[in-house]
């Protein structure tokens, strides 16, 4: 039987979604060991004053299984 446990983190980027979500997990493996998946909870973007996204910011949940 396996403990599992959840943390929250965010990350951003400016080449896009995915490139966020990629960074936050990363990271957090620098840390976190055994990481076994991820959620986002929320997708934010930052924008100029003619619309044009400059950084995609994403929220999202990191579960990983506890040694």
């Amino acid at each position: 039987m396996s403990v599992a446990k959840v943390i929250e983190i965010n990350a951003s980027s400016s080449k896009g979604f995915e490139h966020a979500v990629q960074h936050g997990l990363s990271k957090a493996a620098e840390s976190v060991k055994n990481i076994k998946g991820a959620w986002v909870n929320e997708i934010k973007v930052v924008t100029k004053d003619d619309g044009t996204v400059t950084e995609w910011r994403v929220n999202m949940k990191v579960n990983f299984v506890v040694d």
